[in-house]
C-alpha cells in the first residue's frame, strides 16, 4: 500500500544509513522498523516489584507496647497548651 507520511529529518537521516548498512532499500527498512516498533509497544510490560528501603531507627526511646497510650497524653498535653494560649 503506498501512503505519504512526515518524518522528522533526524528520523529519515537515521533510516537511510540504517537502510545503507544493511543494503536493503529504505522501503524495507521503515516497514521493518515499524513492525518492530509495534510488536514492542503491543507486548505486556512487566512492572518491576517496588521495594520500599527501610533503615534501622535503634532502639526504641518509649515502650512501644503503650503507644496508644501515649499518643493520647501527647494530643491532650497539646489541648492544654491551646487552652492556656487562649485559642
Amino acid at each position: 500500500m503506498r501512503t505519504t507520511v512526515n518524518i522528522a529529518d533526524d528520523v529519515l537521516h537515521d533510516l537511510k544509513e540504517l537502510s545503507r548498512s544493511r543494503k536493503t532499500s529504505l522501503t524495507a527498512t521503515v516497514t521493518e522498523v515499524l513492525r518492530a516498533g509495534l510488536a514492542q509497544i503491543s507486548k505486556p510490560r512487566r512492572r518491576r516489584r517496588y521495594r520500599q528501603k527501610t533503615y534501622d531507627m535503634g532502639v526504641p526511646r518509649v515502650d512501644l507496647t503503650k503507644a496508644l497510650q501515649l499518643a493520647a497524653e501527647l494530643e491532650d498535653e497539646e489541648m492544654l497548651r491551646k487552652m492556656e494560649q487562649g485559642r
